[in-house]
Parts: C-alpha cells; sequence; structure tokens
C-alpha cells in the first residue's frame, strides 16, 4: 500500500501549477454522433466549416468492431459483455440530480485547428520502443487557451484517441485546447503504473510545447470516460507522487488544476458492487482485463486476491486536501460500472477537504453504452446542452477560457 505519508512528502517538493516553479474490458467512452472540424487535419488545413451539424466520429467502426471482443468476464480479447441484470440504488445526497433530457449540443461556432498525431512519448516495454500519439484541438481565437486533456474510455485494453469526437470538439470551441491522447493497455502488457506515467507524459509534453500550440501551461485539466475517467481521477490524486514520472520532458511539471470523471471505477474490485450476484462474480473471475491492469498482462488472479494492491492502484487512497478540483459524473442506471464508485470517491475528497462535485443523471446508462451495446440512444443523455454546459462551467470555474 501506497502510504499517506509518503505522497505528501512528495508533495512538498512539487509546484500546483506549472508557471509556479474500467474497469471492465468493456468500457470505450464513444458516442455514436461528433461534431468537428477534419479530424485528420493539421493545423494549417483545419476545416472551415460552419456547419452546427455532428458527423458520425471516425471511430465508430473499428472501435464497434472491437468493444466486442472486450469483457468483464475475461482477459482482453475475450468473451461477449456482461451488463448487469440490477443496479441498486446509491445514495445522492450529496449530489445533485439532474434530468439528462433536452436539446444535444451543437458545433461550427468556432473554427478549430487540429493537430493530428503528434508523438507525445516513446516508451519502451518489453524491450520494444512504442510510440504513443495524441490529437490535440485548439480554436482558432486570440490568446493562449487553458489546455482540457482527454483520456477515452476502453476497459484498460484499448485506447482509441479518435473516439468521442463531438463532446471533445464542443469543449475545443468553448475556448480551451483539448488534447485526446493514446496510452498503454494491458494489450501492450501494461498495468496502471505505466498508463499513468503515459498520462503524465502526454502532460508534460504539451506545457513543453506550449508556446507552439498556444496553451496556458499554468491551466491543466484532465478529463476522461470510464477508464479514461479512472485514469483522470488517478492523474489529479497523485499529482507530485514521483513513482509515477517517466520518460521525456522531466523538467515539467504535470500537475493538474482539475479533474473531471465521468463514470470511471475507483477501487477496481467492486466495480460491480451495487450489481446483481451473478454480475458482481462475473467481474471478479479470475484473469479479466481490470485484474492484468493491477498484477500484469497473463495473470490468474483476481481481484480479491490481493488487496493491498487494489488498494494502491485506488485514486481514494492519494487524496489529500492539496487534490485539484474535481467533477464526478455518473448514470443512475449504469450496468458496467457501479454508480457507488464515483460516489465513494466523492466522499473521499470531500472528506479530505476537496472541492467535489458529483452529478447523477436521472435514469442515464454506461455512457458508452449507445455505442457498444445497440441502444443509439443511451449515449445521448451524456451529450446534451445540459451537462456538457455543466462540465464547461466547471472548466472555466477552475481553468478559465
Amino acid at each position: 500500500m501506497v502510504k499517506e505519508e509518503i505522497k505528501k512528502a512528495a508533495r512538498n517538493k512539487k509546484p500546483r501549477r506549472a508557471g509556479m516553479g474500467l474497469a471492465t474490458a468493456v468500457v470505450l467512452g464513444l458516442a455514436l454522433t461528433a461534431c468537428s472540424s477534419d479530424s485528420g487535419s493539421t493545423a494549417a488545413d483545419a476545416s472551415a466549416s460552419k456547419s452546427t451539424e455532428c458527423p458520425a466520429s471516425q471511430a465508430s467502426g473499428a472501435a464497434a468492431g472491437q468493444a466486442g471482443s472486450g469483457a468483464p468476464s475475461g482477459a482482453a480479447g475475450g468473451a461477449s459483455l456482461s451488463f448487469a441484470k440490477t443496479v441498486k440504488a446509491s445514495d445522492t445526497s450529496t449530489s445533485t440530480v439532474i434530468d439528462p433530457t433536452g436539446a444535444q449540443i451543437q458545433c461550427g461556432k468556432v473554427e478549430v485547428a487540429t493537430h493530428s498525431d503528434v508523438v507525445y512519448s516513446t516508451p519502451t516495454a518489453n524491450g520494444k520502443k512504442a510510440e504513443l500519439k495524441l490529437d490535440l484541438q485548439v480554436p482558432e481565437t486570440d490568446g493562449k487557451k487553458p489546455l482540457v486533456v482527454y483520456m477515452t474510455g476502453g476497459g484498460f485494453a484499448m485506447a482509441d484517441k479518435t473516439g468521442n469526437l463531438n463532446q471533445r470538439t464542443y469543449v475545443a470551441e468553448q475556448g480551451y485546447a483539448v488534447a485526446s491522447i493514446e496510452y498503454r493497455t494491458v494489450t501492450s502488457g501494461a498495468t496502471y503504473t505505466e498508463t499513468l506515467q503515459d498520462v503524465k507524459s502526454a502532460i508534460r509534453y504539451l506545457r513543453a510545447h506550449a508556446d507552439e500550440y498556444g496553451i496556458d501551461p499554468a491551466n491543466v485539466a484532465v478529463w476522461g470516460q470510464s477508464a479514461g475517467g479512472y485514469l483522470a481521477a488517478m492523474t489529479g490524486t497523485t499529482n507530485g507522487v514521483k513513482e509515477f514520472e517517466a520518460g521525456e520532458n522531466l523538467d515539467q511539471s504535470s500537475d493538474v488544476q482539475a479533474v473531471v470523471d465521468e463514470f470511471g471505477p475507483g477501487d477496481l474490485s467492486k466495480t460491480a458492487s451495487d450489481f446483481d450476484a451473478a454480475t458482481q462474480k462475473t467481474y471478479l473471475a479470475a484473469g479479466t482485463s481490470s485484474a492484468q491492469f493491477v498484477f500484469g498482462a497473463g495473470t490468474k488472479k483476481s481481484l480479491d486476491d490481493d488487496p493491498k494492491a487494489i488498494q494502491a492502484a485506488d485514486p481514494s487512497t492519494y487524496a489529500d486536501s492539496s487534490d485539484p478540483a474535481f467533477m464526478l459524473l455518473h448514470g443512475s442506471d449504469d450496468r458496467l460500472v457501479s454508480p457507488s464508485q464515483t460516489l465513494t470517491l466523492h466522499n473521499t475528497l470531500r472528506a479530505k477537504g476537496v472541492d467535489s462535485t458529483r452529478y447523477v443523471l436521472e435514469g442515464a446508462d454506461h455512457g458508452d453504452l449507445s455505442f457498444m451495446g445497440g441502444d443509439s440512444s443511451a449515449g445521448l443523455k451524456w451529450s446534451t446542452e445540459q451537462v456538457m454546459g455543466d462540465i464547461v462551467t466547471f472548466l472555466g470555474k477552475h481553468l478559465g477560457s
């Protein structure tokens, strides 16, 4: 277990701002609709389209084909999806419950330049060097832009940076530089340690190249969905923890000033704790992708086998009063990640004195279910003007724009 005093000692040396010194193997965090200029363009040839329509994400076909190959019941590339049959209601007394219906987000009001396939890190694992890439969207408006680093879901088995294009572009149009990153997963032999190192490496890279891209390096947020939400939470609570710093640009800070965690797990052994007994058993089978994410590729362990290792992989373990502001969101009817996962983290953060706000979307299922589960309307609850407006308001409060 990583002890609290170790984290506090490390934090004594870190600046709070650069200028000052899930999960299962099925969670993609993608939506069917997307609004953007050409995602394959560069800054020089970014689309000038003013359409408010949200065209389909280019990731849709490829990701959909992979989605069914991963599952909570087995290793990456294993069996089919396992949805909970029942979802126990969780306490909402410390959360804001919203009705996620209403108008969808619209795009095309601001021109956005896109820098695609930017190599941000070249880590070496198992004797092989990998190239990790990001796609960066920057609105073509005056001034330096606060940075939002986005992590897609993928059940820790895949990380398609082209996903969820609609919401990313919407946020960029509100005045933010939005970088969607790929990161190592269990399919490349990574555990949560290496994956978190990748996220922090991307932040350091973007700070190092802030002038090139028009980024304000003093104001950085992380935003993720499902497995990406977990990574966002881990990034926020491990500001300054040196064991998660590796790779290039180590002279830059990886600290963030705000976190948006949408339906991400926390305690991976309790991802199914709100679900029926049969589903809980499935999630705790030996060798799942979540187990490999903690214990390593090819493990025969279950998430129930080593509580100390699970605790070391839980963002709540690292929470303390110096953490950045958090915004957590969860659907009340999420059948892939128990709603109580974000509630537990939210309550822990608040107990530590952290500014944490949690929203519960009444009747909403897992945010990427429209993409993987055949329900084309489920994901729309996550891309309404109300939900995305709340996210942008949170970013504006803590980053400015």
